[in-house]
């Protein structure tokens, strides 16, 4: 059986760290003609939590940014440890365990703690780094209930610490345009949207050999630790492109579970799902997700033309068009813009944007919550 890991994923659909034009990041419906000024001053010092393949795009680009430093890391695995110390040149005393990962609380040389770790351990990590007086950033989707991202958010604000969520693609220019292209509705109101995101984690399966839920490599499998199956992990990219490209929040739901072709692998967690979302302003999106197949697309139509990118929610490099013409823009280091964009503020001591904070994560685990439900029951669910 051939897994195929989101590296692999990377490099088949195209490219993501190391491309060969690397530009900032850029506030909403900016356009790319400023040049980058050098920075000179503090930067921010951050520790990753969990050292699984994210955490190496991570930190490519944190190496590559402007705003922060790869100042420490936290990881349950020695051999790890030891590996991202001898490749980063970290000093011991910036290496933490899971156990004791608290006494980070007496390390003045790490500012940000990056939550990588599977979604159910998101909620644990985050509460403890703002304890510890950290600034926090956790990868999507925020947590696996409501509750637990409410819980997260107080730990935060009573901390006095910042919570962000680690939306890249808001940083990217290709979607920062067709965010402006919705928003500001310059094809008319967006009434139709089609956004589809997934692919086949293996080629082959060995119908005799059982899968372990236990295994760290198959935490995706574990609906403890995942949460879900695909919609957690990739259609939350639909959801938060539909969203801001409408500008508007989802008010009801309707969803179906896809079919199950392996039973022993996907006996936790769904293999595929397909939901509908309604807006307010009478917009729809046809969403799907899958770890049974490849797709990666978004379509939008609108009253006066249309706007549509493939590949469009993965890494990238993001090909698209409108109903007038090609959409072409710089290939970024995506990893590197999201931390320069939330780490320059930081440092400034401004408070983020609402739409990479905690309530953005919060909103999308209310939608996704209510998408399982809609699958369930087969009713149409209302957000509240």
């Amino acid at each position: 059986m051939e897994n195929i890991s989101r590296r692999s994923f990377v490099n088949k659909f195209g490219l993501g760290v190391g491309a060969s034009i690397v530009v900032t990041s850029l506030p909403s419906f900016m356009t790319m003609t400023e040049e980058e000024k050098p920075y000179t001053g503090k930067k921010l010092n951050i520790a990753l939590c969990g050292l699984g393949n994210y955490a190496s795009m991570l930190a490519d680009g944190i190496v590559a940014s402007q705003y922060c430093n790869l100042a420490g890391i936290i990881t349950g695995t020695p051999s790890k440890a030891e590996k991202w110390k001898k490749q980063y040149n970290l000093p011991e005393k910036n290496i933490y365990n899971y156990q004791n990962f608290d006494e980070i609380k007496k390390n003045k040389d790490i500012d940000l703690v990056y939550v990588v770790v599977p979604n159910g351990l998101h909620k644990d990590f985050v509460i403890r780094s703002a304890k510890a007086g950290k600034h926090v950033i956790t990868e999507k989707p925020m947590a696996v209930t409501v509750k637990d991202c409410e819980e997260m958010i107080k730990a935060c604000n009573d901390n006095k610490v910042q919570l962000a969520i680690g939306y890249r693609l808001h940083y990217e220019p290709t979607h920062l345009e067709i965010k402006r292209l919705g928003q500001q509705k310059v094809f008319g109101q967006v009434r139709f949207i089609d956004a589809g995101l997934g692919y086949k984690t293996y080629d082959t399966l060995d119908k005799t050999t059982i899968v372990d839920k236990n295994d760290r490599n198959e935490w995706r499998l574990n609906k403890k630790l995942s949460g879900g199956g695909p919609l957690m992990d990739l259609g939350i990219y639909c959801i938060q492109a539909s969203r801001y490209v409408l500008g508007e929040e989802p008010i009801a739901v309707t969803a179906q579970f896809g079919t199950v072709n392996d039973k022993i692998r996907f006996s936790e967690t769904e293999e595929s799902i397909t939901w509908q979302m309604e807006f307010p302003s009478g917009a729809v999106a046809n969403c799907s997700t899958s770890c049974g197949f490849n797709i990666d697309r978004f379509y939008a139509a609108a009253d006066e033309g249309s706007f549509e990118l493939s590949p469009a929610l993965s890494y990238g490099p993001f090909k698209g068009k409108t109903s007038e013409k090609e959409l072409q823009f710089p290939v970024i280091n995506q990893q590197k813009a999201q931390l320069d964009g939330i780490c320059q503020l930081i440092l400034e001591n401004k408070p983020l944007p609402n739409h990479i904070t905690g309530e953005e994560g919060l909103k999308d685990i209310k939608v996704i919550n209510a998408i399982y439900k809609a699958a369930e029951t087969g009713k149409k669910i209302v957000i509240s």
